[in-house]
């Protein structure tokens, strides 16, 4: 078994003004760090467009169908200060989904160890029926569903490393026993979301704030002492990532001190997790990340785990 790398290039179809942090370069600059020899070993794939009765299982048909109706034939229609859609960003969020979904499908069923998702828009912003944070669908909480409901997944972790709490995620499953979320994330940030005492219905929120400035240690130990026993505990069918790289030292949206190291290390104890509960399953998908040199050496060295390297 190998490491699924999905893309397509309906990710750089998805226009933003000039200078929003959110662009296409993300993706070229992702593709470019993957193009060295040592990532020859990737199944590469297109990322399919997701059904709409698959994004349903997270997003109510009304939203759906309304997003469809207000993409733009031409020229960019604001959702709000900060989410955008083009022309080509309904396909581009139909391809984020369905990367996340072919991703779990091809985990769950053996043909593939593990996947990463490089698409865009991203998606942990997105609540129920609602767009913001540059993100109209939830990938990693359409993954964790699909999961359940295709391959009967009992329970499904998420860990959250983007610099920006997921509140989307959260939201989707405050009242779900079966999904674990777990988020590492700047606070005070945008959207405001994930304080310490946000334990979601059944406790299976974990949110452990950090600050501004906390760098490597704090970020390992937040891992270490928090969230990777809740996770082996949950004893997870499946683990997401929602692997957003803006939590990098580069990063002009956030203020963490992470090195791309970190981002290898968490993968590989995730790895280890993975391989003793739920048959090294882990699908990764691609959230935040807005310098492009802090954005392409993290995402090569996460690849790098999940290839075993």
């Amino acid at each position: 078994m190998s490491t699924l790398y999905l893309s397509h290039p309906a990710a750089l179809d998805h226009q933003t003004p000039l200078g929003h942090p959110e662009r296409a370069d993300r993706i070229r600059a992702i593709e470019a760090a993957l193009e060295q020899e040592r990532f020859s070993a990737l199944v590469r794939e297109q990322a399919p467009m997701a059904e709409l009765d698959t994004i349903a299982l997270v997003h109510p048909a009304h939203y759906v169908e309304g997003l469809r109706d207000i993409c733009p034939r031409e020229g960019l229609v604001r959702l709000d200060d900060d989410t955008v859609m083009s022309p080509g960003t309904f396909e581009a969020a139909l391809r984020s989904a369905g990367g996340a979904v072919r991703a779990v499908d091809e985990v769950m069923t053996g043909q593939m160890r593990n996947a990463f998702v490089a698409m865009r828009p991203p998606g942990h912003h997105a609540e129920r029926a609602r767009a913001m944070g540059f993100c109209f669908f939830n990938n990693a909480a359409i993954a964790a569903r699909h999961a359940q409901h295709r391959h009967g997944a009992k329970r499904v972790a998420i860990l959250d490393w983007d610099v920006h709490h997921g509140n989307g995620t959260q939201d989707i499953f405050w009242n779900d026993a079966s999904v674990l979320y777990c988020s590492t994330h700047e606070f005070p940030l945008y959207p405001g979301t994930g304080a310490a005492d946000e334990v979601g219905a059944y406790d299976n929120i974990v949110n452990v704030p950090l600050h501004a400035g906390d760098g490597s240690q704090v970020f390992r130990e937040a891992l270490e002492g928090r969230i990777l026993p809740r996770i082996d505990t949950f004893k997870p069918d499946l683990i997401v990532i929602s692997a957003g790289f803006d939590a990098h030292w580069r990063d002009p949206l956030g203020g963490l001190q992470l090195t791309e190291g970190d981002f290898a290390w968490a993968t590989k104890m995730l790895m280890s997790l993975a391989a003793t509960h739920c048959n090294k399953r882990i699908v990764s998908v691609l959230e935040g990340g807005y310098d492009l040199e802090g954005l392409a050496k993290s995402t090569a060295l996460h690849v790098d785990a999940l290839l075993g390297h």
